[in-house]
């Protein structure tokens, strides 16, 4: 029986098995944003190209979105860091719609927030979550659940918020609750409600032809496809050669906890999207990806290369079909 330790830490450059990847495809950059403009990021983990070609940037430790013009030359800081109305403090997730208007969540005083603003910046609405915020998959010092993970079209936003009983919430702009979306997965921890809910946190994915993915982010890797209805398709179990060593660490014993301390639960998934054709790609803690097709089968294990070997904090897809990737601000061909 494998105990599972309340402090584990992950690195992206440093693991603790010897990964013996089989057949892998290396992308190399083929562009990004220049070395000056990359420079003024402390840590971003959001980088989207909308319609016009503006890029955005969410810099999670410099509690600021930036928009860099289509060049790449030139940064401007549209949301910057203060816990009043309309600036961001604590930010954990951030998406933008093809318009320009961006989403951002973040915690003032330990309460969940969501914000959107038009696409100079200005903030237009916003709203709270009852309750006070959670974390409930953490890999060092960045949340990943709950809101830490969020799809915004521009009229509404996607959430996981397991703690309702349902995978997907979608809220509309203003914080009314539209409706609710899958059931949670059977973990075996249903006795110990907060490892329960860590095990079915994940990231919620708008599909182009209207329907939704979640990628579970802890626990025995999957992903599941529901139709535009919130219907299940299917679910999908991951599994490769290359995460088999994270998948053998699952614990499948738990130490005992003080009342109200949760447990210190870290993913196997980092960050997943969905390109233009519908394939899924998902990344790990580990630096490989896995490109599922349109019904769930995998066709690709692939490996991003920048300066060198890069595990993506975020993944996104430009109108060109081409995944800009965090860290690094790096652009690669998807094909």
């Amino acid at each position: 029986m494998k105990a599972a330790l309340l402090a584990l830490t992950f690195s992206f450059f440093v693991f603790p098995f010897d990964f013996q990847p089989g057949r892998v495809e290396v992308l190399k950059s083929t562009a990004g944003l220049p070395p000056h403009v990359v420079g003024l990021f402390r840590d971003p983990i959001g980088f989207k190209q909308i319609a016009n070609g503006d890029y955005y940037v969410f810099d999670r430790r410099g509690h600021t979105v930036y928009r860099v013009d289509p060049s790449g030359a030139n940064a401007t800081k549209l949301v910057q860091i203060g816990a009043e109305e309309g600036r961001l403090i604590e930010p954990s997730a951030f998406d933008v719609a093809n318009n320009g208007t961006f989403a951002v969540a973040d915690g003032p005083n330990g309460r969940e927030r969501i914000s959107i603003f038009s696409p100079a910046g200005g903030w237009t609405t916003g709203f709270f979550l009852p309750g006070r915020g959670v974390s409930r998959v953490v890999l060092g010092s960045l949340t990943l659940s709950g809101v830490g993970t969020l799809s915004y079209n521009g009229r509404s936003l996607l959430m996981s918020h397991p703690e309702t009983g349902w995978l997907i919430t979608e809220y509309g702009s203003a914080g009314t609750p539209i409706r609710s979306i899958g059931q949670l997965r059977k973990t075996g921890h249903e006795p110990d409600r907060d490892l329960h809910l860590a095990w079915n946190a994940g990231i919620p994915i708008a599909a182009a032809d209207g329907g939704f993915f979640f990628v579970f982010m802890a626990g025995a890797p999957a992903f599941r496809k529901y139709d535009g209805k919130g219907e299940l398709i299917y679910e999908r179990i991951i599994q490769g050669r290359e995460i088999d060593p994270l998948v053998a660490a699952i614990p499948d014993r738990w130490p005992r906890r003080a009342a109200g301390e949760l447990p210190m639960v870290s993913p196997l998934v980092r960050t997943a999207a969905v390109d233009r054709s519908g394939r899924l790609w998902v990344s790990f803690v580990i630096p490989y990806s896995y490109v599922f097709d349109p019904a769930g089968e995998k066709i690709r294990t692939v490996q991003f290369r920048g300066a060198g070997i890069v595990a993506p904090s975020s993944l996104s897809f430009n109108d060109n079909g081409r995944v800009l990737v965090t860290p690094g601000c790096y652009e690669f061909a998807a094909q």
